[in-house]
């Protein structure tokens, strides 16, 4: 049996996910983030992006996240989440029109535009496409 550490999964909405994990890989402000037990203890901003999980006994979950924390203690492993889907939650078609509203922004600006808000939004949109992508390419594996 492989060494494990309680993790938890927390959005503003709700708790999607609470139990013991072999390895948790996040996109960090700098860059791929690989926890597993007995990491040093870490605090940091997460980017937009999947995180994948691997539970106990090895099966493994992929959860979008919008940005938020994550902290890693010597027994638990917290990641704080704006917003947190599981990604077979995730709707491509939505993200799909999220990006081309986002670029007909960027290309149309006025006085009220707000360029920030159409990156992030944009970006946001990306990460969830690139969600779906990976969930594609790991059931395509099998």
């Amino acid at each position: 049996m492989a060494i494990t550490v309680h993790c938890d999964i927390v959005s503003a909405e709700e708790n999607l996910f609470s139990g013991l994990v072999e390895r948790i890989v996040a996109m960090g402000e700098m860059g791929e983030l690989g926890i597993e037990p007995g990491h040093t203890p870490l605090l940091t901003p997460l980017r937009p992006g999947p995180v994948r999980v691997v539970k106990q006994g090895g099966k493994e979950e992929i959860v979008y996240v919008s940005g938020g924390y994550l902290e890693v203690q010597p027994n638990v492993v917290t990641l704080l989440a704006d917003t947190a889907v599981r990604a077979g939650d995730l709707d491509e078609a939505a993200a799909l029109e999220a990006i081309k509203h986002a670029e007909q922004a960027i290309a149309n600006q006025n006085a009220e535009f707000d360029y920030t808000m159409a990156l992030s939004q944009l970006a946001e949109a990306a990460a969830q496409l690139r969600t779906i992508q990976q969930i594609r390419e790991k059931l395509g594996k099998r």
